[in-house]
């Protein structure tokens, strides 16, 4: 069975994005930072995206390594988000690029069949797209980039939940600009 792993950058206070989808609070992350990143892609085997989270990801990184100033880093990750398999989950888009494949039915049941696979572990991203899989208790993994931020409303990375879900810490680590890296892991 695969494992399932949601990972964003986020605010003190639990939100990926301002009011209006602004995610430029986060400013332009740190070398540590982007390879903390780049590590986690290229631990998945699959990408999992809302149209939103997507649409971003999808505007910038496919040709992300050929911009004059890219760092090794950013041309690192734009080769392997090329390469990644990826699912988009949406009812409003009708073309996908880049190694991906749209699925416009329902998300919980193509999440379980995927996750239901042999296969390497599977990143979900997109908050109404995680949202309900965290509902669905698909969840295995929360890997959480903490920005010392506050910004008091949003999209919020949580969502509303059924009941709680209990975690155990896997790491944690603080970077010299205050963002703190955590890996949480879902007890079942």
């Amino acid at each position: 069975m695969r494992k399932l792993v949601y990972g964003m950058n986020l605010t003190l206070d639990g939100y990926i994005a301002a009011v209006g989808d602004d995610i430029g609070w986060s400013g332009a992350p740190s070398a540590e930072l982007f390879q903390w990143w780049l590590d986690h892609e290229q631990a998945s085997s699959l990408s999992l995206y809302g149209r939103k989270l997507w649409e971003s990801m999808s505007s910038y990184w496919p040709t992300g390594d050929q911009r004059p100033d890219a760092s090794p880093a950013e041309i690192e990750f734009a080769r392997n988000w090329r390469d990644t398999p990826k699912v988009v989950f949406s009812s409003t888009i009708d073309k996908v690029e880049w190694n991906t494949r749209l699925v416009t039915g329902d998300a919980i049941a193509e999440i379980t069949r995927l996750k239901a696979e042999e296969g390497g572990p599977m990143n979900i991203g997109g908050a109404t797209l995680a949202g309900a899989a965290m509902r669905a208790g698909l969840i295995d993994e929360y890997v959480i980039a903490t920005h010392p931020v506050l910004m008091g409303g949003g999209t919020p990375f949580f969502t509303a939940l059924d009941s709680w879900v209990n975690l155990s810490l896997v790491a944690s680590r603080t970077l010299p600009d205050g963002v703190t890296l955590t890996r949480y892991r879902t007890r079942h």
